[in-house]
């Protein structure tokens, strides 16, 4: 493969740099411990930061959480979040009267148009042995004229998430979870009507790809040198 195909490579941290339209994208995987009956960690937090913990001592944070990790109430305005959680469990709650307990595959779209007020925690539900999780999150910008639309909250679920698997012949296996944007022939399921992500011309893609060592995947091209 030439060089100048690739871009940019950067390491998997907590964050990740982003381009328009996307504002931000954060990494979420802590190793947190067994639970206690708070739903938060039986631990110890001295030595943390409690209110702003993203240190990652041993392996886990509490975020802006003091009893359970995560994001208590705050409010967003003008974009949307995109949330996949991989391994572990998030409880959402909003201005809008809308509540999910979600996880494992699991998507939440949350658009905040001209305003929301949510919570996102992460509650540890295991007392008998630790409580990994990992999340991605996503900040979609919103296009200027549907920066004040209505917000809105959608949930994905992992079963009706659309899925590519391939296994080649010395049975590696390849997946491709396709939660925005066509891959191939495998469209995902729709998008929020004001998001980026609904407008074919703007090729907003958000997949989550998993290769065993020595495959390989060749992405779809754009349509577009811009993209």
């Amino acid at each position: 493969m030439p060089d100048e195909v690739i871009l940019q490579t950067v390491p998997l941290g907590l964050h990740w740099p982003t381009i328009d339209p996307f504002l931000f994208c954060a990494h979420h995987n802590d190793i947190y411990p067994v639970g206690n009956s708070q739903l938060g960690p039986d631990a110890s937090l001295e030595g943390r930061n409690i209110g702003s913990d993203f240190d990652g001592i041993d392996g886990w944070r509490m975020y802006h959480g003091t009893v359970v990790p995560g994001f208590p109430q705050h409010p967003h305005r003008g974009f949307e979040t995109i949330t996949y959680v991989r391994e572990g469990t998030c409880d959402h709650s909003d201005s809008l009267g809308a509540i999910a307990r979600f996880g494992e595959g699991d998507v939440q779209w949350l658009t905040a148009g001209s305003g929301i007020v949510h919570s996102e925690m992460l509650p540890l539900r295991n007392q008998s042995q630790p409580n990994p999780l990992e999340l991605f999150q996503i900040w979609l910008n919103l296009p200027a004229v549907d920066k004040m639309c209505d917000p809105s909250f959608t949930m994905l679920w992992a079963e009706q998430v659309p899925k590519i698997r391939r296994i080649d012949t010395d049975g590696r296996r390849v997946e491709v979870v396709v939660i925005a944007g066509a891959f191939d022939d495998t469209s995902p399921l729709h998008p929020p009507s004001n998001s980026w992500a609904s407008k074919d011309s703007a090729e907003v893609a958000f997949w989550h790809l998993h290769l065993d060592p020595g495959t390989s995947l060749e992405l779809p091209p754009t349509r577009s040198a811009e993209t």
